[in-house]
C-alpha cells in the first residue's frame, strides 16, 4: 500500500484527497485514525509507529480475513458433502423469498 505519491507535483497535491474511504461509513474511522497518526509522525516514521492502525485499515478496506473465513467455510461444507456427511439440500441455506426485502 502506497502512503504517498511517487512524484510530488502540484497536480498530485490537488488530486491527492480524491480517493479516500470517508464516504463509506465502515472504514471511515479507521482511515481517520491512521491518517492522524501518519500526520503526527510523518510518512516514513509513521510506517513503524502507526503499523497497527495501518493494518486495521487495510483489513477493513480489503476484508482479507473475512474472505479467508468464508472460503474455509465453503471448503468445509463441500468436504462434508463429498464425504457423505451432509446432503446436497443442506449444502447452502435457502435464499429468502422475493417479497422479504
Amino acid at each position: 500500500m502506497s502512503l504517498g505519491p511517487f512524484f510530488r507535483l502540484p497536480f498530485t497535491d490537488l488530486t491527492g484527497c480524491m480517493v479516500n474511504h470517508q464516504h463509506y461509513s465502515r472504514c471511515a474511522g479507521f482511515e481517520m485514525k491512521m491518517m492522524d497518526c501518519l500526520e503526527a509522525y510523518g510518512v516514513e516514521r509513521g510506517k513503524e509507529k502507526c503499523k497497527t492502525l495501518i493494518e486495521d485499515f487495510k483489513e477493513c478496506a480489503l476484508r482479507t480475513k473475512q474472505k479467508l473465513r468464508i472460503r474455509e467455510m465453503r471448503l468445509e461444507r463441500h468436504r462434508q458433502y463429498f464425504a457423505g456427511e451432509r446432503p446436497r439440500e443442506e449444502l447452502y441455506a435457502k435464499p429468502p423469498t422475493d417479497d422479504s426485502f
